[in-house]
């Protein structure tokens, strides 16, 4: 009979390998667990419930916000909030970062979270997402600032996310490989279902949006040219697989090998713009893939080496295989 391990006992036996740990992270992952559910339900019956559609407000992005971001905003911070496990928060959908309210024990971790990324998707069920990303407290004091979230992604302590598609899976990553759990709706349980996750070196596939062609750079448009091309390897080009929700983009390539591109708009050359979020998006995904023998790169520098300046701070992000990525950073810089 094979071994039942739900999320919480691999969480414990993970801690295990740290003598000095304390159950502070396996507890602050246990509330994150529990937020997960409670997303996934609304999201499993969102054409049933008046959760579809928009709010009628805007994020700092300038982005419309959808009735379940906002849902999913709010059940994360409140299931976050009072465990005692966390000095401050920031999202992707608050200007600010979240302070722990008073009347609640602060703790030495940050969290970091996308609540649902790829939201605009959801009207259509399209799989969706959550990204999280945790540190270390690194100020001292009574209250945390900023600056413990102004990090660089080397100083993460763990990282993951959750799709919600044809079923709710959370992959993870505490520095000690990459774990996959699927959620088993008749007990409640997250159960490990793909262990030691490691993504080929070279995938099949390529994940980009070429609607955005006229906005590369000369580099990015050479490369995605190589991939149409018949490939020495494998005999055939590249195929294209593009969801168009970064996550379940993200995760495909991470289970079956291929490169995921989103570089930056070069309508004007002397200001290109970037549209992902490095805190939210790119660092969490960038620790989870360097785990797994991948690499996420901007082009030009390793992610995981960018020292953050803002809480919403947007970067190039070109993450997957490892001869993949490489490969594109040599087209990159001789373009």
């Amino acid at each position: 009979m094979q071994k039942v391990v739900t999320v919480q006992r691999h969480i414990v036996e993970q801690e295990r390998l740290y003598p000095k740990a304390s159950g502070d992270f396996t507890g602050l992952l246990w509330d994150l667990t529990i937020a997960a559910k409670t997303i996934s339900r609304e999201v499993n019956k969102a054409g049933l419930a008046d959760i579809l559609g928009l709010t009628g407000e805007k994020n700092i992005h300038g982005e419309e916000v959808k009735k379940l971001d906002a849902y999913a905003n709010e059940r994360i911070i409140k299931s976050m909030e009072h465990g005692g496990h966390l000095c401050i928060m920031a999202s992707e959908e608050n200007d600010d970062v979240i302070p722990i309210p008073e009347e609640f024990p602060r703790g030495k971790y940050v969290l970091m979270f996308d609540p649902l990324d790829g939201s605009s998707n959801i009207d259509a069920n399209v799989s969706v997402g959550t990204i999280f990303s945790i540190y270390r407290r690194k100020t001292t004091g009574k209250d945390a600032s900023v600056d413990d979230c102004l990090r660089k992604g080397t100083e993460q302590v763990a990282a993951g996310y959750i799709v919600y598609g044809s079923s709710t899976m959370m992959v993870y990553t505490t520095g000690q490989g990459v774990h996959g759990f699927t959620l088993d709706p008749g007990i409640g349980e997250f159960l490990l279902s793909h262990e030691n996750i490691r993504i080929p070196l070279k995938g099949k596939t390529y994940s980009v949006n070429e609607g955005n062609t006229f906005t590369w750079d000369e580099g990015t448009k050479k490369y995605i040219n190589h991939l149409k091309e018949s490939d020495t390897v494998t005999g055939r080009p590249y195929s294209l697989r593009y969801v168009g929700s970064l996550v379940a983009d993200f995760h495909r390539n991470l289970l079956y090998g291929g490169i995921f591109l989103y570089p930056a708009d070069y309508k004007d050359p002397k200001k290109p713009k970037a549209k992902l979020r490095l805190l939210y998006e790119a660092n969490p995904l960038a620790f989870i893939v360097e785990q797994a023998g991948g690499m996420a790169s901007t082009g030009k520098e390793r992610i995981l080496d960018i020292q953050a300046t803002g809480l919403h701070q947007k970067v190039p992000l070109i993450i997957g295989s490892k001869e993949d990525v490489l490969t594109y950073e040599k087209f990159f810089n001789n373009r």
